[in-house]
């Protein structure tokens, strides 16, 4: 929220010599977050000036320029530059004339942008100045003609400062409104606020209007059948008439400065004027045609097949939820989100229908989100409006509207009011200083009650009270001892560092799930975070191996309707990480990420139907129904590998990464939680066919076992190579290493505690042995027929290749395998070695009609 100080000093006093840091650190310290400054970056001398005279003189290049002459200081007074009071300026517009007041910049001055202005030789002159149109001043987009003051209905004196005269000279605070406060989305409220923390005097800008005068006339009915969570979309409707209004009427340049301070661009008067009064009274305000509605106006329900085209020009098709706008001619809006396009104020609008409303926040954020319609209107209804601020902000409007466009108020208008005062809350006695720590007196608990507008009333033992209409985030006791800790100071809250109790710490898990993020992150890759939100197709394709439907948790209130459903996988997450950063240049990745996936049961439901009350410690039965309510989220680990593992230097060749890599990261991660795995060749819908790996865990197993099979196997995950047709599909290189585990089972599988393995006492013996089977057989299967046939002085086995080729049939493979064996008692001879390779030999001869290569 950006706020005009000039806008702010109007609703509260501020101190002479208030710079922008005060009022920052007075907003700070009631809670608001500090944002930044904004100003129009213009530096004087810039006035006003007169055009006495000028030449049109064509040029060479085909364009005609202006030689003016220009009184810029009163007859006989020096220039606010210190020069004469009439100057020469080359100017290419064409739109002024003799008589014209116009901004002039004398040399010295700067412009947006840092553009200086000095006096320059240009087109056979030297133009002593330069004559601004309303873009070089920061008002506007119009950079084709010069800005007359008497279109804005200004008639200064020459030589008057023109900053101070267009509001150019302001600057605007800014802060950040968290979602639960939407009432300081207004001057009001952070006029309200900086009276909250400095003491200053606040005038309610809402309660200083006049009293309008009785309307009504105009119908207005709310016929919402189908409400969200029983709330009705729309509670208040004010509606007033003006009548006679000249739309084709410039904006004054006061209220141009403000709107471009606070962030808003001018659009035309009319508009300009309810786009004013939302950022005074935090009230959305809407703008009809008279002359384009039909009849009175209806609050309803989207029906299926409805759509709306809105004022940009879109047309919508509109949801069953969506609340809407209608008149006899059918749908006019969008409620709270836009207006319909039928119903546009135009430079031929005469008469103007003003509507100030209060819609559900519920209601309205979803539709915004639904049709990515985000507005300054949505962000507060979205955050919740005051509810009886609605008569003033249209009798606000309609008395700007008086004021600037020359219209006449009509009594025509409506009043619907059918909001519920807010509930109070009880607020024990002694409660705010327990919850809080600070002892509190009695005094400074209900004056600062009563500073954020509460009422309240005594009651046995404690404090009936009913919070202010615009604050709908006030709900419970603990809310109440936030708002009177803010309201006496922060700094009265002692800093202390808590003591931990004795004997806690981490959990097993936790002390794991830490340590395999630690030893992905020493291995060289790096953690990332992606988000949890993605397409059915995504969980299907990476979440299963055949690419079956994977049940999903699908979001009620999704913030993207492109991915509604929360992740049953890592993979589609790291993909995207991977493509924005390729689309930055790093070419190079190894990516990682460790977080929960979302595995619900088919066919069960999920949700709660009651929402428990905070600061409360829910009971045990409390805590089972939640858990129950929400589908198992194991951890997972995820992988992704690209580019080159190792880059190309002098007299090394770039070493590309691959199945390999990843298959490395995974027996690095097994080992560091101690886990005996067993890795085989599998299948994958998205993995290439041939380098994919099924990861299984030898259920109390060694975990120095690297590669076979096992009747005790429990399945943890997959590895492979990303399919070339999908890495082309994602943008991604020909070549991506995945790998995804699932790491609460690891660490459910892991061994507990220190297992070491003794030191050999005994050298070892190494044999190798190459074996000739069919290509279909997967290498582990005959690694593990060697490993069992081998028996106990088989220490280890190693595949060290896979030869296809000359001296080999087309559908055989050579497999040469490393083995390693020592007797714990002994010095083996050469004899017992080859002996218990013959009978590894002879094992796989028996399970595969192996066959010795020599």
């Amino acid at each position: 929220m950006r706020i005009p100080i000039s806008w702010l000093a109007e609703f509260v006093e501020l101190p002479v010599g208030t710079t922008i840091a005060d009022i920052h650190a007075a907003l700070v310290s009631v809670g608001l977050e500090e944002e930044g400054s904004h100003d129009f970056d213009i530096e004087g001398p810039v006035v006003v000036g007169e055009v006495l005279d000028f030449a049109d003189e064509p040029q060479s290049n085909g364009k005609t320029i202006r030689w003016c002459s220009v009184r810029v200081a009163p007859v006989g007074q020096s220039a606010a530059d210190g020069g004469a009071d009439v100057r020469g300026i080359v100017c290419g517009a064409h739109n002024f004339f003799v008589g014209d007041k116009v901004v002039v910049t004398l040399p010295g001055a700067v412009l947006p942008g840092n553009f200086a202005i000095a006096a320059r030789k240009t087109y056979g002159h030297v133009s002593d100045g330069m004559i601004a149109s309303a873009r070089e001043l920061g008002l506007g987009e119009d950079h084709e003609g010069i800005l007359r003051l008497s279109m804005l209905g200004l008639d200064p004196t020459v030589g008057t400062d023109a900053l101070s005269l267009l509001g150019l000279d302001d600057a605007a605070v800014e802060v950040n409104v968290t979602p639960d406060r939407g009432y300081a989305f207004s001057i009001r409220g952070i006029a309200r606020e900086y009276a909250h923390a400095t003491g200053a005097t606040f005038r309610d800008p809402a309660t200083a209007l006049p009293v309008p005068e009785p309307v009504s006339g105009f119908s207005v009915e709310i016929d919402d059948q189908a409400p969200i969570r029983g709330r009705v979309g729309a509670t208040v409707f004010v509606t007033r008439v003006v009548r006679g209004v000249d739309a084709t009427l410039p904006s004054p340049a006061w209220l141009v400065a403000r709107l471009k301070l606070a962030g808003i661009r001018s659009i035309s008067l009319i508009v300009d004027i309810t786009n004013y009064v939302m950022l005074e009274l935090g009230q959305p305000i809407h703008g009809y045609d008279l002359d384009k509605l039909s009849g009175g106006i209806v609050v309803r329900r989207a029906n299926p097949g409805e759509t709306l085209k809105t004022l940009d020009g879109q047309t919508r098709a509109l949801d069953s939820e969506d609340l809407v706008i209608t008149d006899g001619s059918g749908i006019i809006g969008l409620a709270g989100v836009m207006g319909g396009f039928s119903t546009e104020i135009s430079d031929e609008t005469v008469n103007v229908l003003v509507e100030a409303a209060n819609f559900d926040p519920v209601s309205i954020a979803r539709t915004a989100r639904r049709h990515k319609l985000p507005s300054e209107a949505s962000k507060r209804f979205e955050r919740g409006v005051d509810p009886e601020v609605a008569g003033a902000a249209a009798a606000r409007v309609v008395q700007l509207l008086e004021e600037l466009a020359g219209g006449r108020a009509d009594v025509l208008g409506s009043g619907l009011n059918q909001h519920s005062q807010l509930e109070p809350i009880f607020l024990p006695d002694a409660y705010i200083s327990g919850l809080v720590g600070v002892q509190y007196t009695d005094d400074e608990i209900t004056s600062s009650l009563i500073e954020i507008g509460a009422t309240l009333e005594y009651a046995r033992d404690g404090l009936l009270v009913s919070p202010p209409s615009w604050r709908p985030d006030l709900t419970h006791k603990s809310t109440l001892a936030e708002e009177v800790a803010r309201i006496v100071g922060y700094s009265r809250i002692p800093s202390e560092i808590p003591v931990a109790p004795p004997g806690r710490g981490f959990t097993r898990e936790q002390k794991l799930r830490r340590l395999a993020a630690e030893t992905l992150a020493a291995s060289g890759s790096t953690e990332v975070l992606a988000y949890p939100f993605v397409s059915q197709a995504s969980n299907s394709l990476f979440g299963s191996a055949d690419k079956r439907e994977v049940a999903a948790v699908k979001l009620a209130n999704p913030l993207d309707a492109e991915v509604p459903y929360l992740r049953a996988t890592l993979l589609p997450g790291l993909i995207d990480v991977a493509r924005r950063n390729l689309s930055r240049g790093l070419t190079d990745l190894a990516l990682f990420e460790i977080g929960a996936v979302f595995q619900p049961v088919p066919g069960a439901t999920y949700g709660v139907t009651e929402v428990p009350p905070g600061a409360a410690l829910p009971s045990g039965e409390t805590l089972a129904v939640l858990n129950a309510s929400i589908p198992p989220q194991p951890w997972h680990v995820g992988l992704l590998f690209l580019g080159n593992s190792v880059d190309k230097q002098p007299h090394q060749a770039a070493i590309p990464v691959g199945i390999a890599d990843a298959l490395d990261t995974v027996r690095l991660l097994a080992a560091a939680l101690n886990v005996p795995l067993s890795i085989r060749q599998g299948s994958h819908v998205a993995l290439h066919p041939g380098r994919t790996a099924e990861i299984f865990v030898i259920a109390g197993g060694d975990a120095g076992a690297s590669v076979g099979g096992g009747s005790a196997e429990v399945h943890v995950g997959f590895v492979g190579e990303l399919l070339p047709s999908l890495a082309d599909e994602f943008d991604l290189p020909r070549v991506v290493a995945l790998a995804e585990l699932d790491l609460s089972a690891l660490i459910e599988l892991a061994a507990r505690g220190v297992q070491a393995t003794p030191l050999a006492g005994y050298p070892a013996a190494t044999q190798d042995v190459s074996l000739v089977v069919a290509s279909s057989i997967a290498a582990a299967d005959v690694l593990d027929a060697v490993r069992v046939g081998a028996g106990d002085l088989l220490e280890a086995i190693r595949l060290v290749d896979d030869y296809r080729g000359a001296g080999i049939d087309d559908n055989q493979k050579s497999l040469t395998f490393a083995l390693r064996f020592r007797a714990p008692d002994r010095t083996l001879t050469a004899a017992e070695a080859s002996e218990a390779r013959h009978a590894g030999t002879a094992e796989a001869q028996r399970r595969f009609g192996a066959v010795v290569r020599e």
